[in-house]
């Protein structure tokens, strides 16, 4: 039989066993769908962390806050290189976008009748 693939899957390896494929005695596959983001040095310290305190978009969220503080308040010691403004420039228009959409969600969440 010829190897097909459809554009960009690249090799899809899969081996279903009947009686994990629901549930996993490892605990690390909820349901049919799951998404890996990759590998942990120590998945139940991620897991605890991601249930009790906050999700990556949390935490990302708040590391964002924390940047425009910093950034409002950052004097640079040397004029910074052609990169590094670029790299500075970069961040905050990505931080204000996600602020931007924050704010659009947030308000068409108010505008919604509940």
């Amino acid at each position: 039989m010829p190897d097909f693939k459809l554009p960009l899957s690249g090799n899809v390896t899969q081996t279903i066993n009947p009686w994990t494929f629901f549930f996993n005695p490892m605990g690390n596959q909820l349901g049919l769908i799951n998404i890996n983001l990759g590998t942990s040095s120590n998945p139940a310290v991620e897991e605890q962390v991601l249930s009790d305190v906050a999700s990556y978009g949390k935490q990302l969220g708040r590391i964002e806050d924390a940047m425009m503080v910093l950034l409002a308040h950052f004097r640079p010691e040397r004029e910074l290189t052609p990169a590094e403004a670029k790299a500075l420039r970069d961040l905050t228009r990505m931080m204000e976008d996600i602020a931007d959409i924050k704010q659009r969600h947030s308000t068409a969440k108010e505008e919604t009748p509940a």
